[in-house]
């Protein structure tokens, strides 16, 4: 039952690709950026993460990849920007 639901999830977002791409870049563009100038310019383990999480993204986007994959790429990306830019915020 849970499989029919999630397939509907990325049917729906198949349907709407053209505005979640746009925000999908504009989110994880901007929150790898800002990972970057945070902090994790300094360390070459945090660098590597942020930049190939991101420009994984980034680059299913622009070569028009099954939403599936943007969608969990995505997801991946934004947590670990989030988790490094609190890191950096606290530390």
């Amino acid at each position: 039952m849970g499989q029919s639901n999630e397939i509907g999830v990325f049917k729906e977002a198949t349907f709407n690709r053209f505005g979640l791409t746009s925000a999908i870049l504009l989110i994880v563009g901007c929150l790898g950026g800002i990972t970057v100038g945070l902090g994790a310019v300094d360390n070459i383990f945090a660098l590597i993460l942020v930049v190939m999480l991101t420009m994984t993204t980034l680059s299913l986007l622009l070569a028009l990849a099954p939403m599936k994959y943007i969608i969990n790429v995505g997801i991946v990306a934004v947590l670990v920007d989030v988790i490094l830019i609190t890191y950096y915020v606290f530390t």
